[in-house]
């Protein structure tokens, strides 16, 4: 019976990848990626020659049954990876895992890279108990989830775009109070890498000087800070 291997690749850096990731990755009867495209840049620094197919949030429903199966019945293991950092968080995943684990496939996750972490240590705000919202919701439901979380204690993670975190943070002032404290870390673990520490308004005034360039995370503290 096969494995299924999720495998962490790095966010920025190549030289984040851990040495068990690539070998896993080379041991593999093939390799489940977000985009081919994008995965085959890192598999050719590294030199790993393993067929890659596609599995991303708009084929996941669709193929977790047959995958799980295929998974179940191949050689050796096969190895999941997503665009950067842990496949799962905020990225397709979650569904496969969960289906090969119904279906008694064994899945194990190995230790790496993901962007919430670094951003959360380097932000200065309490990182002993956090909570992790990953995106907000586009349109529907955005400004009933910003209000749920108001008064949330526990600092709070998000991940954003370049293209809506002005907006975000904009929201966040209104919704938590311009004196509430936050950073902005973009770029995690690339050559432009920032981290943005201030309150609320702080963000909001810096990023409306300076237009957001890169992946973002949103810090932000609780109610409480």
């Amino acid at each position: 019976m096969g494995i299924l291997y999720v495998v962490p690749t790095p966010i920025g850096n190549l030289e984040d990848i851990t040495m068990r990731a690539l070998r896993i990755l080379r041991e593999a009867d093939f390799i489940l990626a977000e985009d081919t495209r994008t995965s085959s840049k890192l598999l050719k620094h590294f030199d790993i020659q393993v067929p890659a197919y596609s599995h991303h949030k708009f084929n996941e429903h669709k193929t977790v049954g047959s995958l799980a199966e295929r998974i179940r019945n191949c050689e050796h293991h096969v190895a999941l990876i997503s665009d950067a950092g842990t496949p799962a968080i905020s990225d397709p995943g979650f569904l496969l895992v969960r289906e090969c684990v119904h279906n008694g496939v064994d899945v194990q996750c190995l230790p790496g890279a993901t962007a919430f972490v670094p951003a959360l240590v380097s932000s200065a705000l309490p990182s002993d108990k956090f909570v992790f919202e990953g995106f907000l919701p586009q349109k529907k439901g955005r400004q009933t989830r910003l209000n749920a979380l108001k008064d949330e204690e526990r600092t709070i993670v998000f991940y954003e775009s370049p293209y809506r975190v002005l907006k975000t943070l904009t929201q966040l002032k209104e919704v938590f109070g311009e004196e509430r404290q936050a950073a902005a870390v973009r770029e995690i673990s690339k050559l432009h890498e920032e981290c943005v520490r201030g309150t609320l308004a702080e963000l909001v005034a810096h990023f409306t000087a300076n237009e957001p360039r890169g992946e973002f995370v949103l810090i932000v503290g609780g109610a409480q800070e």
